[in-house]
């Protein structure tokens, strides 16, 4: 299998040199040269298989034999050790429960499985490498756990001060050792640039060896096809033939462009909704046929404030440019803050559940799909544990989320982030200063 750049201007890459190199060259993003698709036998057995038997199976599609088929079980078993429950909450509304890995997010499924991958990869490279990230709250600290303490890797994370949930920031700015956490004054999208603009850099690429750990590398982006077809198959486990629609929280369009792929692959997935915040971006297109990148504005649901999301340009080739496709197969929602606390009251006074602000954005697409399609089984990504998210959910719900042990432990610990300004030459000087000091 070989994967190309999304802007076509640099000859194609094996996976390795794909996860590796986290971004190509020409600032594209990489992309298989086609998207295999799994046998009619997968589906049939789909309601039993695990889900690491399903990361096996699909992963093998794309990375072949780079890895050996016993490595890639065993890094598959190790990264996806936690549980991902399909929740009913009405015999047609399903929630997808994300959130019980480590950092309790979605991301962690991922960061983990490409922490495994390209640790794998690098076993023997005598240099060492810069995992260098942005984000809007979960990737930073599920990255940071995937990467703590790896040998020969050093973890970047870039993060909009001010802008990320306390908790969210705990988890990976208070980590230390080989986690370095970089406080920038702007949005995701300044600290999304600025990784760009490394990577694009040619002379820093020749001091360093960087690599990404953002949805922007497919090493991060291929496991989260995994749990579509896992919750599939729980749902086909009671149900024949269900009619599924994954209604699914977007900011940088990861999750979504996952979900994409697995279709592509053959799951039997009527629609996708994307469910957004007032960063819109992607609703209006789908809208408008206009893709009018803009500056994030901030929200309840944080990790969702993109204006600029990278994997639209994934998105794009899936559908092969075509607009009308995409709009066939994809139902673009936005909702504001005081519509999202509504949410979150409703879900709870309903079904006595808890779900977090990303999640409720979900949840209200779901609910507005459902007015025109009453036959259809809602699945709704909760993307984070409410924890995460505890004054929002308190001020909506009066209940306090309870806390897990591993959030409760990171709030009490120094923050350990270093501030640097929005602008990319101090990022450059830092890596370089960065590079003499741990050599």
């Amino acid at each position: 299998m070989q994967y190309h750049s999304t802007n076509r201007q640099v000859p194609p890459a094996t996976f390795e040199q794909a996860v590796i190199d986290g971004l190509a060259k020409d600032k594209g993003l990489f992309m298989p040269e086609s998207v295999p698709a799994l046998p009619a036998a997968f589906f049939a057995d789909l309601p039993s298989l695990s889900l690491g038997d399903i990361a096996r199976k699909v992963a093998r599609l794309f990375i072949e034999d780079e890895i050996p088929e016993a490595v890639l079980g065993q890094l598959a078993e190790e990264a996806l050790n936690f549980p991902i429950p399909l929740v009913s909450l009405a015999p047609q509304l399903h929630v997808l429960e994300l959130f019980h890995g480590p950092t309790l997010a979605f991301k962690d499924v991922g960061a983990r499985f490409m922490s495994r991958v390209m640790a794998h990869f690098l076993r023997g490279v005598d240099k060492k490498v810069y995992v260098l990230v942005a984000t809007s709250g979960d990737t930073g600290s599920a990255v940071a756990q995937g990467f703590y303490n790896v040998p020969g890797i050093e973890v970047i994370i870039l993060y909009p001060s001010g802008k990320v949930s306390r908790v969210q920031e705990a988890q990976f700015a208070t980590l230390g050792n080989n986690v370095t956490a970089l406080e920038i004054e702007g949005t995701f999208d300044d600290c999304q640039r600025l990784v760009k603009t490394a990577f694009a850099d040619a002379a820093l690429r020749e001091e360093l060896y960087l690599t990404s750990a953002n949805s922007i590398n497919f090493a991060r982006l291929l496991p989260q096809s995994f749990y579509y077809f896992y919750a599939y198959g729980q749902l086909a486990a009671k149900i024949t033939n269900p009619e599924v629609v994954f209604s699914v929280p977007s900011g940088n369009y990861g999750n979504l462009t996952a979900g994409l792929l697995a279709e592509k692959m053959g799951l039997p997935a009527t629609a996708f909704l994307a469910a957004s915040n007032a960063n819109d971006t992607v609703p209006e297109y789908l809208t408008t046929r206009t893709f009018r990148p803009r500056p994030s504005v901030a929200t309840l649901s944080n990790a969702m404030d993109v204006g600029d999301p990278s994997n639209f340009a994934r998105m794009q080739r899936l559908f092969g440019d075509s607009w009308e496709d995409m709009q066939k197969r994809i139902r673009g929602y936005s909702y504001t803050d005081a519509q999202t606390a509504q949410a979150i009251r409703e879900v709870y006074d309903t079904y006595g559940y808890l779900i977090d602000p990303h999640g409720a954005v979900g949840y209200l697409a779901a609910t507005d799909y459902r007015k025109t399609h009453r036959d259809a089984h809602l699945v709704v990504l909760a993307t984070a544990h409410p924890a995460k998210f505890a004054d929002a959910v308190q001020s909506a719900t009066g209940q306090v989320p309870p806390v897990p042990p591993q959030l409760g432990n990171c709030l009490h610990r120094e923050k350990l982030s270093l501030p640097l300004a929005n602008d990319y030459l101090p990022l450059k000087n830092f890596l370089l200063q960065r590079s003499l000091m741990v050599h």
